[in-house]
């Protein structure tokens, strides 16, 4: 599925200044350019061991004192410093466990989402009811979704995953029993829609922050990539059983499958070894909890400005189902058989996507910046090709782009966030993102009808990419970075600096021009 201290209260001892955007200690890597090294000192003046630089002795020679304790860090550090496989979330048991139940039912979501729409198609024969089951399924994120953040935080995760994975296996049984009986009403499946979206609300942060107390801070941007392959490769096998089986035997055992895949995630869960888990400090329950996470957000900009960019991208420049079915009737003049060709590319692409950034393993807010600057410029050359092969060919792109910069984001807010206000991030993150939908689509809709699929396409993937610049931007200057270019041969044409470097060489430029 498409998912804090407040500024009234003390800073967390992880809370950073602005300046330090730039270095590796927050908000993974983020725009540091790749040839700084990270300061020996901290910003109290004090060596790495915590002594007084003016503590030394007179006859000890500088950083005599803090060379044994340098050695142990580097060692120390040395694991965590290697480059992660594509694969290594999965050494992890707990994860393992996890991921393997997700595959299960993942498959059976996507098998109900597509007997879902064929049922509610079949019983009113009206695009419009397929429309309410979808907004429905999506209106408890809008209201609630940030109220399911704030439960994530305050319980025991594993927990809440036992209740609302087995709330959305019944909902599969329940919606199975009454159309295997032929008792089934569109009423039905608008209440089970709507029941379903509930679960969603908590589930949804809880799963996502779930993930780093399973592998802990150094694997979180490994293991949100291999669960957006996860995702993606159910997405290519389940809606093509769903047909199938649709075909074969009615809607009705695929809804049995799905309610039935869930007993996987459910055993999973019971399997684990609670014991093996990065154990998180729970927030207490108090009054203010929602505004908190808000205020914190907002204080804190290498968490507002990636969840601002996620919903521009949101809820513009993904509405594939509008534009490709536009594309396929209106431009090309083709048929399903064309859609769903082009929906195949793409999520071949958002497979790839993901994989590569599981085997990249860091997360650096340039790469969300430039992923999502890419995406867009993909989406207008793609609003412009007068070729179908070539529309064809820019679809896997696009997909690696958007699962890259939706993988990136995704793990950068994460590590980020305060492990306390986690919950409340990422359910504002999932509200951000996936609450865009019902204000794009139509938006997006209206564009099309009346402007025609290419400029559709094209209106989306400009504010994409204009609003990836402006979000680099920000972050490039509360970092203290200043972009530079530099066409010399052999030189990084584009990068980011510190501000003082780029002055710096501004000045002797100018002056060897004057000379």
């Amino acid at each position: 599925m498409r998912t804090g201290h407040g500024t009234d209260s003390a800073p967390a001892p992880d809370d950073k200044p602005l300046n330090d955007l730039a270095t590796n200690d927050l908000a993974p890597d983020d725009l540091a350019p790749d040839d700084r090294a990270p300061s020996d000192r901290s910003s109290s003046g004090r060596s790495p061991s915590g002594r007084s630089l003016d503590d030394r002795s007179p006859d000890e020679p500088a950083g005599t004192a803090d060379a044994p304790r340098r050695e142990e860090a580097q060692e120390a550090e040395e694991p965590l410093a290697a480059k992660p496989s594509m694969f290594s979330s999965l050494r992890i048991r707990n994860y393992r466990l996890f991921a393997m139940g997700q595959a299960v039912s993942n498959t059976g979501t996507w098998m109900q989402r597509i007997a879902q729409d064929w049922l509610v198609l079949s019983l009113t024969g009206s695009a419009t009811a397929v429309g309410i089951t979808t907004a429905l399924q999506f209106l408890p994120l809008l209201l609630f979704g940030l109220y399911g953040g704030v439960v994530a935080d305050r319980c025991d995760k594993r927990r809440l995953l036992l209740i609302t994975q087995s709330v959305m296996g019944l909902t599969g049984l329940a919606l199975a029993a009454l159309t295997l009986s032929g008792n089934v009403h569109v009423m039905h499946v608008y209440v089970l829609a709507f029941v379903l979206g509930l679960a969603t609300v908590l589930d949804n942060p809880t799963r996502q922050t779930f993930v780093s107390e399973m592998v802990g801070p150094g694997q979180i941007g490994n293991a949100v990539s291999l669960n957006s392959a996860n995702f993606q490769s159910a997405r290519l096998v389940g809606p093509a059983i769903a047909g199938v089986m649709i075909s074969a035997v009615g809607s009705g055992w695929a809804f049995l499958f799905n309610g039935l895949s869930f007993i996987a995630p459910l055993a999973g869960l019971l399997l684990m070894r609670t014991g093996e888990m990065h154990s998180i400090e729970r927030a207490p329950r108090s009054k203010g909890q929602l505004r908190e996470g808000l205020s914190y957000v907002r204080s804190h900009p290498e968490l507002m400005w990636p969840i601002v960019l996620v919903g521009f991208i949101g809820t513009f420049g993904f509405n594939f189902p509008i534009w490709l079915t536009a594309f396929t009737d209106k431009v090309f003049e083709e048929g399903a058989g064309t859609y769903g060709l082009l929906n195949t590319l793409m999520a071949v692409g958002s497979v790839a996507g993901a994989l590569l950034s599981a085997r990249r393993g860091t997360s650096r807010m340039r790469l969300m910046a430039g992923a999502a600057l890419l995406f867009g410029v993909l989406e207008i050359a793609a609003a412009l090709t007068p070729s179908f092969w070539l529309f064809a060919a820019l679809m896997a792109p696009i997909g690696i782009m958007g699962l890259t910069f939706n993988v990136t984001a995704n793990a950068s807010v994460q590590t980020a966030s305060d492990p306390a206000m986690r919950g409340r991030v990422m359910s504002l993150y999932m509200m951000v993102f996936m609450g865009g939908t019902p204000i794009g689509g139509p938006l997006m809709g209206w564009v099309t009808d009346t402007f025609g699929a290419r400029i559709g396409f094209l209106s989306g993937g400009v504010i994409s990419a204009v609003v990836a610049v402006v979000v680099g931007l920000v972050l490039a200057r509360a970092g203290g970075l200043r972009l530079r270019v530099d066409l010399r041969r052999g030189h990084r044409h584009v990068t980011f600096v510190p501000r003082e470097a780029a002055d710096t060489e501004k000045e002797r430029e100018r002056v060897a021009s004057a000379a």
